[in-house]
C-alpha cells in the first residue's frame, strides 16, 4: 500500500490529530503498520473501536483485511482472545504466518483440520469448521473470546459448506464482536441488515473502488487490444475498440466453417486456414514484451494447466535469471525438505523443480500441498512469473499479479459446460494489479471463434454478484441444535438463518402481488350481474361438456386413423383409389402397396395428372376402397417419363369417377355421457340469462386471477419457515431412528455419537457404527471402508471400483445396504438424499496403510482405471484420517471400531501424506 505523499493543509492535520485523540488504539496500530489508511479501512477500524461489530465489502487485494488485523490488535490490547477464521488451510497457513511475523509464536495458535500448533493462544487462526465444532461442544477454548474475523465470508454462498459460516454467526455469544471480510457482493446491505437482526449493532462498509486500476484486453492470434476506447458521449458508457471489432471481424470471417464463407474461384467452398490461437508459450512471451509479468492464466483443467507447464519448458522459455535460478532452488529444497526421497520421482518432482526453475508453474487442487505451497510462495516473492492456474487459486490465496490470462470463458461447474458468470469474471480478473507495486492491473481474455468482444464487455462491465445463502439443515446441525437448545428454541434460531431471512424478504413481493389480485378480484366479483357461485358452476359444466366433447374427438381420429390405416394395408398392386384432398386429389393406380412391418403404410401411386410417389396416411381423412383395377406390367418404371404417361393415359380411360366425399360421423352423436351433460347445461338457471355471455367473461377472467393467486399463496406457504420444517421432518427421521426420543425434543446415546461426527454422511457413519457393521475390520479395512463414505471421483468412470475380498467387501455391502435403507427413509420423509458411498478409493488407501510405496499405490490405481494424482491421494487421505480420528474421539481407543480407527490414522500418517503436517 502507498504511503501518502502529500503535505496535509493546518486543518486537516488538525482534524487528522483529534481523531487521533477519539480513536487511541487506532493510531497506535497505523503507527505500526506504517502506512496511510484508505477511507474505508479507516472507517471498519473506527467502528471496532467504537464497540460495533463490522462487515467490509471491498475488491479482492483493496486491503480489507487491515481491519480484520485491527481486531486482533484491539483483543491483545484488551487481554481478550480474537479466533481469525479462514475457509480453507491454505489461507489459514498463510495468516497464521503473517501474524507470527507481527506477533510471535507465543502470541499466535493456528487449528486446521489436520494441524494443531499453540491452540490456547491468544490469537488463533483456525479454518470456520474448527470453530464450529468448538461452538457445538461449547470448548473452554470459547472463554474470554473478544474477537471473530471471519475472512472471506461470502463463502457462505458456497452450496457444499456455506452452511458452518452461518451457523458460527448464529451460534456465537452476543458479546462477541465479528468482524466480516468479503468481495464485492451486490447484496452487501442486505446481509448487513441480517446481521443486525441476529447480531445486534453491526456497522456495513462498502468500498467498490479498486486501488490499482483494471484495464481490460482482448489478445486476437498476437496482438493485444484494449477491449474499450474512451467513453461514449451520449451514454458516458465504455465504448468497444473498433479496432478490435475490425480484427475479431476479419479474423472470424478468414476461419469461419466453409459453410459460412461462400465459394472458391472453382464452385467449390473457400477453404482457409483453421484457426489456431496462440500457444501458450507465445502468450507468455507476448505478455512479458508487452511487461504484463507476472501473470495469472487460468485455465479451467488440470490437466490444461499441467500441459501448459510441459509446454512452456519445452519451448526453451526462461524468465528467471541465474541469480532468481538459485533462490528457487533453496526455498525449493527447504519447502520439501520433508518428503521421502524415494517418492520424488513417482510424484514428478525433478519436472515440477526444472519449470521453476524456468520461472513457470502450475496451480490446482491435483498438486500435492508442499508444492502449491511452494509455488504461492515462489510467486509472490516474484521468482515464479506465470502461473497457469484453476478457479481455486481465486479463493482468498494471496497471490496478486500484474495481468490475470482467461484462456476460455467457459468452465465445466462438474455437471455441465457453462458460461462464467460476471461475479465469476470479476472474482477471477480481481487478482490483477499488486497494490503498491503496479500503477495498473490487466485481464486479458484470448479470443477464440465464437467469442464476441461485445460479450466479454458485458462481463467485465457487471458488478452483480449477489450473495445467496447456501443454509440448510443436516442431521449433526440437528441433533446438536435439540441438544443446546431444545427442539422449540432450535426452529426458532433457524428462522434467523440467512437463507430463510433472504426467503422471507421474497415473500414481501410475493405478498403484495396477492394482495393487488385479491384487490381486482372483489372488482371483478362487482362487475358480474347475476348470482356469481350459479355462473361459476355453469362455466365448470361447460367445461365438462367441451372436455368430453374433445375426448371424443381424439377418440374418433384415432379410430378413423386405424382404420384407415387397415384399409391402406388391404390395398394390392393395380388398385384404383381417390385421392380425397391436398395436391394430389383424383384417381391414382396403386404400383405398390408400399407395406412395412414395423411402420405405416405408405403407397407408391402413379396419378391421372402423371405425378408419380408414395402417399401416406395424411392424405386419407377417411377409410380408402378400391374403385377398381388396372392391368398393370409385372415391373413398372416409375423413372421414365413414357411410363408414367402411359399410366396415367390408361387410368383416365378407365372412366372411374371420383366418389364424393364422405363426411366421417362423430360418435358425439351416439355419446351418452355427453347427451345428458348437455341436457344439463340447457337446463341450467344461467343458460337462459340475457346477459349470459358478458357475466361469464367477467367470471372466466375471475377464475383465472383466482388460480393465480392461490398458486401464488403456495408458493408463499413453502417459503414461510421452510427451514423450520425440513428441521422437523429431520427430526421425525432421527427419532424413527433412535437419535431423538420419540417426540424428537431429546438426545439419545445414539445421538450423542452423532452430534460429534461431522461429514457429509454423518448418519450413514454413525448408523454404520450403530449397526456394528465394522467391528471386525482390522485397522486397514477400516480405512478402506471409512473412504467410502468420504471419496467422490471427480467424473462418472465406466471402471468398476475394486474392492479387497473378503472383510472389507463384505462390509462395503452391508454399508450400501444400510445407505438403500436411510435413502428410501429420507424419500419418505422428502429429505435431500445422503450421497451413496464411492469405493473408488478404497484399494489405494487399503495398500497404503499396509505400508506399501507410493509408486506402487498410484501405479495400481492407474490399472484400475482411476484418475489419481499424488495430490489427491494426499488430499483423500487426509480426509480419511480425520473421518477415522472423529470415530476414534467419539468412540475411545477402548472401543473396538475406536482403537481400529486410531491405528488406521496412525497407519495413513506417513510418508507424503504427512509431510507438512505438524
Amino acid at each position: 500500500m502507498d504511503s501518502s505523499t502529500s503535505t496535509p493543509s493546518p486543518a486537516e492535520a488538525y482534524a487528522a490529530a483529534r481523531r487521533r485523540g477519539q480513536y487511541p488504539q487506532l493510531a497506535r496500530f497505523a503507527a505500526d503498520v506504517g502506512f496511510t489508511f484508505d477511507d474505508f479501512q479507516v472507517r471498519g477500524c473506527e467502528a471496532l473501536e467504537d464497540g460495533h461489530g463490522v462487515l467490509v465489502c471491498a475488491p479482492t487485494g483493496a486491503g480489507k483485511t487491515i481491519v480484520g488485523e485491527f481486531a486482533v490488535h484491539l483483543a491483545l490490547a484488551e487481554g481478550r482472545k480474537c479466533f481469525y477464521t479462514t475457509p480453507i488451510k491454505a489461507l489459514s497457513n498463510q495468516k497464521y504466518g503473517d501474524l507470527v511475523e507481527r506477533y510471535g509464536p507465543d502470541t499466535v495458535g493456528l487449528l486446521t483440520g489436520d494441524t494443531s500448533i499453540n491452540g490456547g493462544a491468544q490469537i488463533v487462526v483456525m479454518t470456520t469448521e474448527v470453530l464450529r465444532n468448538m461452538l457445538y461442544a461449547e470448548s473452554s477454548a470459547l472463554d474470554d473470546l473478544g474477537y471473530v474475523v471471519m475472512d472471506e465470508v461470502h463463502y457462505l454462498a458456497d452450496r457444499f459448506r456455506g452452511a458452518v459460516w452461518e451457523e458460527v454467526i448464529l451460534h456465537l455469544p452476543s458479546y462477541v464482536r465479528v468482524v466480516g471480510l468479503s468481495a464485492t457482493v451486490s447484496n452487501a446491505e442486505e446481509f448487513g441488515e441480517w446481521l443486525v437482526e441476529v447480531r445486534g449493532d453491526t456497522t456495513v462498509v462498502v468500498d467498490e473502488h479498486r486501488p490499482v486500476p483494471l484495464w481490460q484486453h482482448m489478445l486476437v492470434g498476437g496482438r493485444l487490444f484494449d477491449l474499450f476506447a474512451g467513453e461514449a458521449v451520449d451514454s458516458g458508457e465504455a465504448k468497444l475498440n473498433p479496432h478490435l471489432l475490425r480484427r475479431v471481424e476479419d479474423t472470424a470471417r478468414m476461419h469461419a466453417p466453409a459453410a459460412f464463407r461462400g465459394r472458391g474461384r472453382r464452385g467449390g467452398p473457400f477453404r482457409g486456414p483453421r484457426y489456431r490461437p496462440p500457444a501458450r508459450p507465445e502468450i507468455v512471451e507476448r505478455l512479458d514484451s508487452a511487461g504484463l509479468l507476472p501473470a495469472i492464466v487460468f485455465i479451467f483443467s488440470r490437466a490444461g494447466c499441467d500441459a501448459a507447464v510441459t509446454q512452456c519448458v519445452r519451448s526453451g522459455l526462461r524468465l528467471n535469471t541465474p541469480e532468481e535460478v538459485e533462490q528457487v532452488r533453496r526455498i525449493v529444497d527447504e519447502r520439501t525438505a520433508d518428503l521421502p526421497q524415494n517418492d520424488l520421482a513417482v510424484l514428478g518432482y525433478w519436472e515440477w523443480r526444472e519449470a521453476l526453475e524456468q520461472g513457470v508453474a502450475a496451480h490446482h487442487a491435483g498438486l500435492l500441498p508442499a508444492f502449491k505451497e511452494t509455488v504461492e510462495e515462489l510467486f509472490v516473492r516474484g521468482l515464479v512469473k506465470v502461473v497457469f492456474a484453476t478457479e481455486t487459486l481465486a479463493l482468498g490465496i494471496n497471490m496478486p499479479a500484474r495481468t490475470v490470462v482467461l484462456e476460455r470463458l467457459v468452465k465445466y461447474n462438474g455437471e455441465a459446460h457453462v458460461d462464467l458468470t460476471p461475479g465469476e469474471y470479476t472474482q477471477l480478473t480481481g487478482r490483477a494489479g499488486r497494490r503498491g507495486i503496479d500503477v495498473e492491473g490487466h485481464a486479458v481474455v484470448v479470443w477464440q471463434p465464437g467469442v464476441d468482444p461485445r460479450q466479454v464487455a458485458g462481463l467485465a462491465s457487471t458488478r452483480t454478484y449477489p450473495l445467496r445463502s447456501s443454509f440448510r439443515p443436516g442431521y449433526n446441525m440437528a441433533v446438536n441444535l435439540v441438544g443446546r437448545f431444545g427442539s422449540d428454541k432450535a426452529r426458532e434460531l433457524l428462522e434467523q438463518s440467512f437463507a430463510q431471512f433472504q426467503a422471507d424478504r421474497s415473500v414481501v413481493g410475493l405478498s403484495r402481488r396477492i394482495d393487488r389480485n385479491e384487490e381486482a378480484l372483489r372488482g371483478y366479483a362487482d362487475a358480474v350481474t347475476g348470482d356469481l357461485d350459479e355462473l361459476r358452476s355453469y362455466l365448470a359444466l361447460r367445461k365438462r361438456v367441451s372436455d368430453r366433447e374433445k375426448i371424443l374427438a381424439r377418440q374418433n381420429t384415432s379410430n378413423r386413423r386405424a382404420q384407415t390405416a387397415r384399409s391402406l394395408e388391404q390395398l394390392r398392386k393395380g388398385d384404383v383409389i381417390a385421392v380425397p384432398q391436398g395436391r394430389r386429389a383424383g384417381l391414382a393406380v396403386v404400383i405398390d402397396p408400399g407395406v412395412d412391418q414395423f411402420d405405416e403404410p405408405r403407397p407408391v401411386v402413379v396419378t391421372e395428372d402423371r405425378w408419380s410417389g408414395a402417399l401416406s396416411l395424411s392424405d386419407f381423412p377417411a377409410p380408402v376402397e378400391p374403385l377398381g383395377r388396372l392391368k398393370l406390367p409385372k415391373h413398372v418404371e416409375l423413372r421414365s417419363p413414357k411410363t408414367r404417361r402411359d399410366v396415367a393415359s390408361s387410368l383416365r380411360n378407365l372412366n372411374i369417377r371420383p366418389p364424393r366425399r364422405q363426411k366421417w360421423r362423430s360418435d358425439a352423436h351416439s355419446d351418452a355421457e355427453l347427451s345428458e351433460l348437455r341436457r344439463e347445461l340447457r337446463s341450467h338457471p344461467v343458460h337462459g340469462m340475457a346477459d349470459r355471455e358478458a357475466n361469464l367473461r367477467w367470471v372466466e377472467r375471475y377464475q383465472r386471477l383466482e388460480a393465480e393467486t392461490e398458486q401464488l399463496k403456495r408458493k408463499v406457504a413453502a417459503t414461510t419457515h421452510s427451514l423450520a420444517r425440513a428441521f422437523d421432518r429431520i427430526r421425525r427421521l432421527l427419532s424413527e431412528r433412535g437419535y431423538l426420543d420419540s417426540d424428537g425434543d431429546a438426545v439419545t446415546e445414539h445421538g450423542q455419537l452423532l452430534a460429534r461426527l461431522y461429514s457429509e454422511s454423518d448418519l450413514l457413519a454413525a448408523e454404520c457404527i450403530r449397526q456394528r457393521l465394522w467391528h471386525r475390520l482390522a485397522p486397514a479395512e477400516l480405512a478402506a471402508v471409512v473412504s467410502t463414505l468420504v471419496y467422490e471421483a471427480r467424473r462418472d468412470s465406466a471402471a468398476e471400483a475394486k474392492l479387497p475380498s473378503g472383510p472389507v467387501s463384505e462390509a462395503w455391502q452391508e454399508t450400501v445396504r444400510v445407505w438403500t435403507d436411510l435413502v428410501d427413509d429420507e424419500r419418505r420423509h422428502r429429505l435431500d438424499r445422503t450421497r451413496e458411498p464411492d469405493a473408488g478409493f478404497a484399494w489405494p488407501v487399503y495398500r497404503w496403510a499396509r505400508g506399501e510405496a507410493l509408486e506402487k499405490v498410484l501405479t495400481a490405481a492407474e490399472v484400475n482405471g482411476q484418475e489419481l494424482s499424488a495430490g489427491d491421494f494426499v488430499r483423500w487421505s487426509r480426509q480419511v484420517v480425520d473421518l477415522l480420528d472423529q470415530i476414534r474421539d467419539v468412540l475411545g481407543k477402548e472401543h473396538p471400531v475406536g482403537g481400529a480407527a486410531g491405528k488406521a490414522s496412525r497407519l495413513l500418517r506417513r510418508g507424503v501424506v504427512a509431510a507438512g503436517e505438524v
